[in-house]
């Protein structure tokens, strides 16, 4: 029972974070445009409660949140939100712009 729940949590901290970035960052900056700051924060969360409860399946985490697979596809993740962020904020000044220059004339 308490290997799946440890299989289970690692799956989560492998898909949501590596270690040594989710202390760097905040959940509250403002000039975030990663997505991925608050699966970040949960899963510091997840990993420093499995640390608590068992040190040696909290140190499997963290080891396997370094693998290159696991950085890689968070890399290739923190990438493509970029870019969807990016387009989004051009979406929104494009929208600004029409709007103040069609609707209210400026």
């Amino acid at each position: 029972m308490l290997q799946s729940r440890a299989l289970v949590i690692a799956l989560i901290l492998l898909l949501g974070t590596t270690l040594p970035e989710v202390h760097s960052k905040s959940v509250f900056e403002r000039d975030r445009r990663d997505w991925l700051v608050i699966p970040d924060a949960i899963a510091a969360y997840i990993y420093e409660t499995v640390n608590k409860m068992s040190p040696r399946v909290g140190q499997f985490l963290a080891d396997a949140a370094q693998t290159p697979v696991v950085v890689g596809t968070r890399n290739f993740l923190i990438r493509e939100t970029t870019k969807l962020s990016i387009l989004a904020e051009q979406l929104m000044e494009k929208i600004k712009n029409l709007w103040y220059t069609r609707v209210l004339g400026y």
